[in-house]
């Protein structure tokens, strides 16, 4: 089975949830959208890159949750959720997809 890219996983997980959070005017639905990205990102990481690139994306993935929503106050929702994802995409691009698989 191919294995898909984290950095779309997480990509999916913030965007989608975001979107999903907007366009249905129900938050904790795009929470379990988030939430369900992360895990299965989660699971990629600690089997490609180990426990502690797992626990640092992990950190990221939420930081970067958080922190679009003071961005969002300077720049707009969009763009913020969009800056958010591209940094913790690239990062999990870098720590844990352009690695082999195990």
């Amino acid at each position: 089975m191919a294995r898909i890219p984290t950095s779309a996983v997480t990509a999916g997980g913030l965007v989608g949830g975001y979107a999903v959070a907007r366009w249905t005017r129900k938050r904790p639905l795009g929470g379990a959208v988030l939430a369900a990205a992360g895990a299965v990102a989660a699971r990629e990481w600690q089997r490609h890159a180990g426990g502690a690139a797992a626990a640092a994306l992990g950190g990221l993935y939420v930081a970067g949750f958080a922190g679009s929503h003071p961005l969002a106050k300077k720049i707009g929702a969009w763009p913020a959720v969009l800056t958010a994802t591209a940094v913790v995409a690239g990062a999990a691009w870098a720590v844990s997809d352009r690695r082999p698989a195990k």
